[in-house]
């Protein structure tokens, strides 16, 4: 399930910046087994991703969080960051 997720999470970040090759989406778990998923995409497309005042990343967020829901994951937590 968590795969599906990772997959899910790459598509639609890739559908948004100018270089998709660019991004790597990893899923890692916390120490209460909880699940993280680590988006990575590159200086240029940081600010298409973050959005004005984080609104594009908040929608990010809200996407993958209720399809994991919709899978039967309870919490996910998402990171941005960039190389």
């Amino acid at each position: 399930m968590i795969e599906e997720l990772k997959i899910f999470t790459e598509e639609l970040v890739k559908s948004l910046v100018t270089e998709p090759d660019l991004v790597k989406v990893q899923n890692f778990e916390d120490e209460e087994e909880n699940p993280i998923i680590e988006i990575m995409v590159s200086d240029v497309d940081m600010g298409r991703i973050i959005g004005k005042s984080g609104k594009m990343a908040k929608a990010i967020r809200t996407l993958v969080q209720a399809t994991a829901f919709n899978k039967g994951i309870k919490r996910v937590k998402i990171n941005i960051d960039s190389f």
